[in-house]
């Protein structure tokens, strides 16, 4: 079976509009939770917003006004243009595979056009917006790649679920090189949505805390190139993509189970696909979203995951971005391959009082020695993915 390596990373996010950006927030404990300002709604919660209008991203790739494009498709395209602009890798969509995930896709235009669309005809155009398809067809278009368009929408496991099922496109042999990720944009669907649950909080979010109350929602697109090793000689490997483990508890439509056992299913069938044992995990990206259920529900699953071992150092980065829904499992996977790539792990912002199962994350940057990272991303209706990316030798 081919390795899988990661070769490129694009992103952009509410920490910043790069790669680079995002890791000097990180290393600097830089969050990017604000009130919203490009989003029109009556609701003040702190989100991660990007700063850039969508007639400032239209202005920066070039693009229409009138091109029917969506802003989840426009941070996509962005977030894709870095890994060109910052690296020897060149389109080459005939030999190019896109595997792309996202949560509410375009459904901000069904939102600004809704009441528009019984007297302008042109308009109803964006009702196809709505679709998940749509958004990632539309950076496809962009890109000139049309060999193999994919969309996977499971909520908040989209993205990491592009990253898994790309690398078996590969493994497969079916690929050599795949584009994967997600895009998702704030939206007044998904602000009432989570509002109407009750778990969004009035204030930073304090993932693993006893006193947590609640997430934050944010923004972001974010892509990684995976090849099989040895298809670009001339671009460094950034990580090995080592193993990934999907499962679906069918719990609840939005609740994990308490013991967390799609969580652990998922850990431990990236472990088996990995061939690593539980103790070779030196940090977990945790998907830690702040919500008292979610936050429970993963840290017993990783006690049960670890039982033969202490729990390795585990953070969760969403305090910074807030939750990025259908991209958050592609940022953690940028986010993972930095903390291999700088041998730290990032820190466990708000944090202040042990959470009532006793696991602690990490508060504070530290440097470790790290060979293999875990990256979770758990969805609602129990979708949950984990990853697990390896220092390159």
């Amino acid at each position: 079976m081919k390795t899988v390596v990661v070769t490129g990373m694009g992103i952009v996010s509410a920490i910043g509009s790069s790669v680079t950006a995002n890791l000097h927030a990180l290393q600097n404990d830089v969050h990017g939770l604000s009130k919203p300002d490009i989003l029109t709604t009556k609701h003040q919660f702190p989100v991660g917003e990007i700063k850039l209008s969508n007639a400032e991203l239209l202005e920066e790739l070039k693009l229409s006004a009138n091109s029917g494009i969506t802003r989840a498709s426009l941070l996509g395209i962005k977030a894709i243009t870095e890994i060109f602009k910052n690296t020897d890798l060149v389109p080459d969509p005939e030999n190019t595979a896109f595997v792309s995930g996202t949560s509410v896709g375009g459904i901000d235009k069904t939102e600004e056009y809704f009441e528009q669309f019984d007297e302008n005809v042109a308009l109803r155009a964006y009702i196809q917006a709505q679709h998940p398809g749509y958004t990632t067809q539309k950076i496809a278009d962009y890109f000139g790649i049309k060999e193999h368009v994919t969309t996977i929408s499971t909520a908040c496991s989209s993205s990491a679920n592009a990253i898994l099922n790309g690398a078996r496109l590969i493994q497969s042999g079916r690929f050599n090189k795949v584009i994967v990720g997600g895009s998702d944009c704030l939206t007044k669907f998904t602000i009432n949505g989570f509002n109407s649950l009750r778990i969004l909080s009035e204030k930073p979010a304090r993932p693993f805390d006893i006193n947590r109350n609640g997430l934050n929602l944010g923004e972001a697109a974010a892509y990684l190139v995976l090849e099989a090793e040895g298809t670009s000689l001339e671009q460094p490997v950034l990580a090995k993509v080592s193993g990934a483990g999907n499962a679906n508890d069918a719990f609840h439509q939005t609740a994990s189970s308490e013991n967390g056992e799609g969580a652990y299913k998922a850990m431990t069938a990236a472990l088996r696909s990995a061939e690593l044992n539980s103790s070779q995990i030196d940090y977990i990206n945790a998907h830690g979203t702040g919500t008292l259920n979610n936050d429970l529900a993963e840290t017993n699953a990783l006690k049960r995951v670890f039982a033969q071992n202490e729990v390795p150092d585990f953070s969760s980065t969403k305090a910074f971005t807030g939750h990025t829904l259908g991209a958050a499992g592609a940022v953690e996977a940028i986010y993972s391959i930095l903390s291999l790539q700088n041998q730290q792990v990032f820190a466990n912002l708000n944090f202040q009082d042990v959470m009532e199962n006793g696991l602690m994350p990490v508060t504070q940057k530290e440097y470790r020695k790290l060979d293999h990272v875990m990256s979770n991303s758990f969805g609602f209706g129990g979708n949950c993915t984990s990853l697990i990316f390896s220092k390159y030798a």
